[in-house]
């Protein structure tokens, strides 16, 4: 387990030149990373040629990063979860980032706003190892001024990154739209 590498290529938020169907293949293959081309042009409603062309833009634009298996990490031997909040040094962000990319345990992290400076998901196996995780190795970092942290009880699932202005591929309308009731009619 690692961190996950974000890319530099552009400002936050912008869209890569995406269409609705490039928006539409994301989410399929984030829902299903293991989905044929087939199988994705069949649910896009597109040819085969169109979903592999448009899969391999979306990887070498970046948009696309890579492919991985979702683990249930308490069946790993991961019985322990934690969010885990740093404060470090003033612009020492890059060297604390480096250093927990080398803590397997780490699963995600990332720089935040607010009273702390960074935030980590942890994975152990269990209170033992989580306390030598945050009281040892986190605090041995020289940049790490101090540590808070707090048990995970349970977890929502990963649901997949689709916005809710994407059409809905049947109907030809944006998601949100197809999922609300019809409206009552007047009798």
């Amino acid at each position: 387990m690692a961190l996950n590498r974000v890319s530099d290529a552009g400002p936050a938020g912008q869209m890569a030149g995406l269409d609705d169907v490039d928006r539409l293949l994301v989410a399929a293959l984030r829902a299903d990373g293991r989905l044929s081309m087939r199988a994705l042009a069949e649910r896009l409603h597109i040819s085969r040629a169109s979903a592999y062309a448009r899969t391999e833009r979306l990887e070498r634009s970046g948009v696309i990063t890579g492919y991985t298996a979702t683990i249930d990490p308490q069946r790993y031997g991961y019985g322990l979860s934690a969010y885990v909040y740093l404060k470090i040094s003033q612009q020492t962000w890059k060297s604390v980032r480096q250093q927990m990319l080398a803590i397997p345990e780490v699963e995600q992290g990332a720089l935040v706003g607010g009273e702390n400076d960074i935030v980590l998901l942890v994975r152990t196996r269990d209170a033992a190892s989580l306390r030598d995780l945050v009281l040892t190795r986190f605090h041995e970092i020289p940049e790490v001024l101090s540590t808070r942290t707090e048990l995970i009880f349970d977890e929502l699932p990963l649901a997949p990154l689709a916005p809710p202005d994407l059409p809905d591929p049947r109907r030809g309308v944006p998601a949100a739209e197809s999922a609300r009731p019809e409206p009552a009619r007047p009798a």
